[in-house]
């Protein structure tokens, strides 16, 4: 029986934890982890598979004979736009664990706007004693913007807290309990959303698509007073520029963001000094490294088996 193909992996991720999970990761088949002085010039034409994040710029001509792709996150723009990317199958990451703890963020600053986290510290660090008097979970609507496997996890925890949850995607889709809407319905999807939450993909029609013309149209008047924006998606997705704007006018009442254009972002960006604004350093579902090199393992021996890849990247839809 033939020697099977070790699994190549550039993962600009830290170098430690990496290593540490290639110790016990592939064990029927090897690695080689390309951060690793020691495999700077190795020969990668007998590879068939190849594990990536913002991988370097000459692999792919090192790399000839790929035969799956495999994205070291969920997002994949960063990947599609990478020069001489191979015509072969591309599979994103999606895990239990990421999934659960992009929930766990997406609830957390629901419930912060809710309960003006942001206003009793404030009152805390001038020893200031003011109960406040806020709406309830079910007096707020929240509207998510992208229902793919982050978008309907989400959904589904924030309609446990108590929240009324609505959902838009580019095409119709259907969910228990949730109602939904699609392009044609745009407008009266926003017109009923008091928090709205990004988790769309970044493609070439929702570059920018946080604008001042969509905060523009969320729900005015409603339990919160204003409108909040929360982005956890792509950081391209936003106008940062009109975020800030429209904090500063009171056409939005507050802002969790957790990714940004540029990265890191800039120490001078207004951003940082706006009230109600809660800045994170994308961190809000930081890829685990030993569940994604199981999840490799197992979409592998699926290709193997002669078996459909699952969660494949449909270039034409861009995620």
């Amino acid at each position: 029986m033939p020697a099977k193909s070790p699994v190549l992996v550039d993962l600009k991720f830290s170098p430690e934890t990496v290593a540490k999970a290639l110790e016990t990761a592939f064990a029927d088949r090897g690695s080689i982890n390309l951060v690793d002085p020691a495999n700077k010039g190795a020969d990668l034409r007998h590879v068939d598979y190849a594990l990536l994040w913002k991988p370097d710029a000459d692999l792919f001509d090192r790399a000839p004979n790929l035969k799956v792709i495999f994205s070291g996150g969920a997002g994949v723009d960063s990947m599609l736009s990478i020069a001489g990317l191979p015509d072969i199958p591309m599979v994103r990451f999606v895990d239990r664990s990421l999934t659960t703890r992009m929930s766990e963020w997406v609830v957390m600053q629901c419930l912060m706007h809710l309960r003006d986290v942001q206003g009793h510290f404030r009152n805390q660090r001038q020893h200031v004693w003011v109960p406040q008097h806020g709406p309830e979970a079910a007096d707020v609507t929240v509207g998510i913007m992208g229902l793919g496997v982050l978008g309907c996890d989400a959904a589904a925890k924030l309609k446990i807290m108590g929240f009324n949850v609505i959902g838009w995607s580019r095409s119709r889709k259907e969910i228990d309990g949730i109602e939904t809407f699609d392009a044609g319905g745009f407008d009266e999807f926003l017109a009923r959303t008091d928090i709205l939450v990004g988790l769309l993909p970044l493609t070439q029609e929702t570059t920018g698509i946080y604008n001042a013309s969509l905060f523009s149209k969320l729900r005015r008047h409603g339990a919160l007073g204003k409108p909040v924006f929360i982005n956890a998606g792509r950081g391209k997705s936003q106008v940062q520029a009109d975020i800030a704007s429209a904090i500063r006018t009171g056409i939005l009442g507050g802002a969790s963001l957790d990714v940004f254009a540029v990265e890191p972002l800039s120490a001078d960006d207004p951003l940082w000094t706006l009230e109600n604004v809660i800045i994170t350093p994308h961190d809000s579902a930081v890829s685990d490294e030993k569940s994604l090199m199981r999840h490799v393992e197992e979409q592998i021996a699926r290709f193997e088996r002669g078996e459909p890849l699952q969660h494949l990247v449909d270039r034409g839809r861009g995620y």
